[in-house]
């Protein structure tokens, strides 16, 4: 038998016991996953030393597992399971029905591909919810998967971790052989309770990266303060030694986002732009999961922010029609030639939850003087919250990036409460 022309032989994934922790077998061989998750760029992560994806629906499902079994990469394959907060009710015993039915299904059609790693039954279906009633349907699936496919071990996905999770997937989904979590600014909590919340098995982390908008500071108009791309570089490197710390119990993990996307700003969350340029994180998972850094490196922010009064300030209030001076000095490790980019955007109004699809706002049509890594605008015109966006290219398909938040308003110059902050930026990753 053949899935679009791959041979369908399953390679056998299960779960062992090894002294007081547990190790992911492939093949009978010890696989510590090494993954991000998304559909778009195998080559790029099987370069840098990953070895799985992770998906979230079994969309286009048959052609996705064939891409990466030719890079040589597994996949999580995500069946995504209704969420009550987009109106699923899981009281409807025929739509659950329904539901089931689909993934029984799928899980015969793609059970035999020889990149399934494992099942992830349902991403955040905890996620502002109220019915426990969906962990019934994610046990039903589990033990469905169980029965049909022996060969790969089950998981859920939680957003985030706390006790009470923990405790009602542990009373009513025995059949989950893996305990995952979406985890950002909380990864070291959850990896350090995990284990104290009650899960005695294995687990992963298959979100994770940066600090989330949700949990950042913000400034006086409540603008969510991002990280830069350099700063993310730094995130990541931490934040992938704490999971590496317990690999006793933590078989891997899956990077959050494998591509680009607009969530709260269209550079939150990605490690890459909207043409496939590479950010700094991808350096750090190189130098993480091969052991040495990459051939050519992306640059490096040393400072940013708007001049006032001999400052460079990270956020600003600033006066209407007025020029003003923005500085992103980036070092580049190979003395590449260096380019710069600006645009101002509206701070985005139409923000979601949970990874929901966002609209990106229009960039506005000012004018601008760029002088290298400074660019002087001018505020003409303009009222309200913006974001100065910067970029800069190395011209070896590498992107660094951040952004300013700015607030812009009449009689700014005799109001004597303006707020101001500046940032210092701190590599600690080398």
């Amino acid at each position: 038998m053949q899935i679009h022309g791959v041979v369908a032989q399953a390679v056998r994934v299960q779960i062992e016991k090894k002294d007081d922790g547990f190790v992911l077998l492939r093949n009978d061989s010890i696989y510590y996953v090494k993954g991000a998750g998304g559909q778009v760029h195998l080559d790029k992560l099987k370069e840098i030393g990953g070895n799985s994806i992770r998906t979230w629906s079994t969309d286009n499902a048959k052609l996705f597992l064939n891409e990466a079994h030719k890079r040589g990469l597994t996949v999580m394959m995500g069946l995504w399971l209704g969420h009550e907060r987009h109106g699923f009710d899981y009281d409807d015993s025929v739509a659950v029905k329904k539901q089931f039915n689909h993934f029984e299904k799928m899980v015969k059609e793609l059970k035999d591909h020889p990149a399934l790693l494992m099942w992830g039954v349902g991403n955040e279906v905890d996620l502002f919810y109220t019915n426990h009633r969906v962990w019934k349907a994610v046990q039903d699936i589990a033990a469905m998967i169980h029965k049909i496919d022996p060969n790969h071990p089950t998981s859920t996905v939680t957003a985030g971790l706390d006790s009470q999770e923990v405790r009602l997937i542990n009373q009513n989904c025995p059949d989950i052989d893996i305990y995952c979590v979406n985890t950002y600014g909380d990864l070291d909590s959850a990896v350090s309770n995990i284990r104290k919340f009650g899960w005695n098995g294995p687990y992963m982390i298959t979100e994770w990266g940066p600090n989330g908008h949700w949990e950042v500071n913000k400034t006086p108009w409540k603008a969510p303060i991002e990280q830069t791309g350099s700063e993310k570089a730094t995130t990541y490197h931490h934040r992938y030694q704490k999971i590496k710390s317990d690999s006793k119990h933590c078989l891997g993990s899956y990077i959050f986002l494998w591509g680009q996307k607009q969530e709260t700003t269209s550079t939150w969350y990605g490690v890459f732009d909207e043409k496939g340029r590479s950010t700094e994180a991808l350096d750090v998972m190189h130098k993480n999961w091969k052991g040495f850094k990459p051939v050519n490196s992306c640059p490096t922010l040393q400072k940013m922010g708007i001049a006032i009064g001999g400052n460079l300030l990270a956020y600003a209030e600033l006066e209407e029609g007025v020029n003003y001076t923005a500085t992103a000095e980036f070092k580049d490790e190979e003395n590449d030639k260096l380019k710069w980019k600006w645009t101002l955007l509206p701070e985005s109004n139409f923000t979601k939850s949970g990874g929901d699809a966002e609209l990106m706002p229009e960039a506005v049509a000012i004018k601008m003087k760029t002088d290298g890594p400074n660019v002087v605008f001018n505020t003409k015109s303009l009222k309200g919250p913006y974001r100065l966006f910067f970029a800069c290219y190395d011209g070896h398909d590498h992107v660094g990036y951040g952004n300013i938040p700015i607030y812009i308003k009449s009689g700014l110059k005799n109001n004597p409460t303006i707020q101001l902050r500046s940032r210092s930026i701190i590599h600690s990753y080398e």
